[in-house]
């Protein structure tokens, strides 16, 4: 037991090591791609979309509901695909790179789209935004899985990974930070600035636009350094051996609760202030509460905790726990004081917003695994399993929130006038349910098969950066 404590010490001093940097240009590019303007306008749609289906198209929420949840639910499915074919990539560019070039121009073009109020009749309507809206989801897939995909595949060494994955943190927070708290405003400046009735349309060009630098950028400085010769062996094979480690199957739950949580916080807060407290003037103030607790809590206080706790399973476990005890507080008595509202909510979001980036430590512990037991690159695979976990995360959160309203007997604008049914089940959505998420979370993430090998994965990892490294050099 000795020999094997001094071995593990050894192996993760020579990981931890400075022999490997990634580039500022790189670590930028990698943060600033899905987590930029790219996220903004994810943040955006997230935050708005929903009710713009439901009060502007004045799409049924029950249609509504099922709109997101075909549209997300093939979201999901074409995960996998995605990941598969960017495994099997042969260009000159490498496996993952060359996605980066066109990703941004469809994002442009879908993300504008999606926001069109055309002059159809309700059910055209309806197949108006479910096209576009899968256009969309499709668009985020093409550039999401090669982005995690490419990490990895540049870089070995834990701290340097999880350095980049903190500073796509920080940018995720700060981007749903001005997504979710000033989206109203920015639409208003844009109606009077471009003299347009919808200033979703020239916002969402101007993003997407923005959002080609730095996926471009990434495209120029993302070398795959780390990626085995492409196998011989049929792709149903590689896939049997990926597919057959079901104790990977604790990781899939602990994506889809992590997507689940972070994306009501969002989604439901707008159907909360403006429903259940009756405040639609107060939506931008406590979207900002909301937004500030996520850029807090992957700015500041998620480095902070890896640095206290170590490893990211700890850290998910104290900060999941703290959560569950603000959200049960505000689902008692949230709306008696909106000072006790604001500061709770701060306190909630500033501790459970972090598992969102957290989790993402998780897809390179499966790729290291697969790596260690297997010794194959599976890159894509494993981050298109973590994009379809996650897309299934989206499809319950997008769908259920207006599935929900509409058993609910929700009914569209009518501020002050919402059965009692429906202001239960708002205040559940915003703050009963993400409790419970959190909760499955913990659950799951007590049955992490990576930690009784982490010392042979980190000596494995050790041994191919200096392969590498001796080959460059050669």
């Amino acid at each position: 037991m000795a020999e094997k404590t001094e071995r593990t010490v050894l192996v993760e001093t020579a990981t931890n090591a400075p022999k490997e940097k990634v580039s500022n240009l790189f670590a930028w590019s990698h943060a600033t791609s899905v987590s930029g303007t790219a996220m903004l306008i994810a943040a955006i749609i997230g935050s708005y979309f929903s009710v713009y289906m439901t009060d502007t198209m004045m799409i049924p929420a029950a249609a509504a509901s099922m709109i997101m949840f075909v549209a997300t639910l093939w979201d999901a499915i074409n995960d996998p695909m995605m990941g598969v074919i960017a495994d099997r990539t042969k260009s000159k560019w490498g496996r993952y790179r060359p996605y980066f070039v066109v990703a941004p121009i469809l994002l442009t073009i879908f993300g504008t789209l999606i926001w069109l109020n055309p002059d159809f009749s309700t059910n055209g309507k309806i197949i108006y935004v479910l096209l576009t809206y899968i256009g969309y989801g499709m668009t985020v897939t093409m550039y999401t899985m090669p982005q995690m995909a490419v990490l990895p595949a540049h870089v070995k060494t834990d701290d340097q990974r999880n350095k980049v994955i903190m500073m796509g943190a920080g940018s995720t927070a700060v981007m749903f930070t001005i997504g979710a708290s000033f989206t109203p405003q920015m639409k208003a400046f844009f109606e009077g600035a471009f003299g347009v009735s919808n200033g979703y349309i020239p916002l969402m060009i101007i993003l997407g636009l923005i959002s080609c630098i730095s996926f471009w950028s990434l495209f120029a400085t993302a070398k795959e350094k780390y990626i085995a010769p492409l196998s011989d062996t049929p792709l149903t094979q590689d896939l049997k051996k990926i597919l057959r480690h079901k104790e990977l199957s604790p990781f899939v739950v602990v994506w889809i609760m992590a997507s689940m949580g972070y994306g009501l916080m969002f989604a439901s807060s707008v159907f909360y202030v403006m429903y259940y407290l009756g405040r639609p003037d107060l939506i931008s103030i406590y979207m900002l509460v909301v937004s500030m607790g996520a850029l807090v809590s992957m700015v500041v206080l998620m480095p902070i905790c890896m640095r206290i706790f170590k490893t990211a399973q700890r850290t998910l476990f104290v900060t999941q726990i703290a959560a569950i005890i603000c959200y049960v507080t505000l689902f008692f008595v949230g709306s008696r004081s909106m000072m006790l509202l604001y500061v709770i909510t701060f306190i909630a979001t500033s501790v459970a917003s972090m598992s969102n980036a957290l989790v993402n430590v998780l897809v390179n512990d499966a790729i290291d695994y697969v790596q260690f037991k297997d010794g194959i690159t599976a890159n894509g695979v494993i981050s298109s399993i973590k994009g379809f976990a996650q897309k299934c995360g989206n499809t319950v959160t997008n769908s259920g929130i207006l599935a929900v309203l509409a058993w609910a007997g929700y009914r569209a604008g009518e501020i002050g006038n919402q059965p009692e049914s429906t202001m239960f089940a708002i205040n559940f959505l915003r703050f009963g349910a993400p409790a419970l998420i959190s909760g499955i979370l913990l659950i799951a993430l007590k049955f992490n098969p990576v930690e009784k090998h982490r010392a042979d994965i980190l000596e494995m990892k050790e041994l191919i950066r200096d392969h590498s490294e001796d080959n460059h050099d050669a």
